[in-house]
């Protein structure tokens, strides 16, 4: 393969990428109003994210997950897919368990996300949402490659998600400088 060479000038630096990252809000999407979804829009626009994906679970997934009825997995889509349209929103809505139609585990659909989106991966959770995630045998493995946002300061607070502090923070609050 051959080689070209590119001439530029003498301290020439490229130009920083403003943009980075994929903020993903991994939620069920039952109960979140318009309101929330612009919020978290917001914190992908003010935090710099290249992307902002919206990752609504299938029924399966949620009832095995939360052990509680939802909407079906199109109706939740088509209200997102409405606010997406109603605010001109670049926001992605992912169809990995639409494609599935089935019970998909958070770290098959983990794998997926970071695998198709660009690093550094913020995953945007619900203090129950997180609470859930923490409990998994796996958390340990992916609070390492991942950052969480979440929506509220949570009430209580899962061991782990204690002991891996410095991974998380929360939406409304400033970042912590360290």
């Amino acid at each position: 393969m051959k080689h070209v060479a590119t001439a530029v000038p003498y301290g020439y630096e490229p130009p920083k990428e403003q943009y980075k990252g994929t903020l993903i809000y991994y939620d069920i999407f039952e109960d979140t109003s318009d309101q929330e979804l612009d919020e978290a829009e917001n914190i992908a626009e003010e935090r710099n994210f290249s992307r902002f994906v919206l990752y609504p679970l299938h029924e399966e997934t949620v009832r095995r997950m939360l052990k509680h009825p939802v909407r079906a997995y199109y109706k939740r889509e088509q209200q997102l897919e409405s606010w997406k349209q109603d605010r001109d929103s670049q926001a992605v809505i992912e169809g990995f368990e639409a494609k599935r139609k089935k019970y998909t585990p958070m770290d098959s659909a983990l794998r997926h996300l970071t695998e198709k989106y660009p690093a550094p991966h913020f995953l945007y959770l619900t203090p129950e949402m997180a609470n859930l995630f923490a409990s998994y045998s796996s958390f340990a493995e992916w609070i390492v490659k991942l950052r969480i946002i979440l929506t509220d300061k949570p009430d209580d607070l899962h061991p782990l998600l204690e002991k891996y502090r410095s991974r998380w923070d929360v939406a409304g609050e400033p970042k912590e400088e360290g």
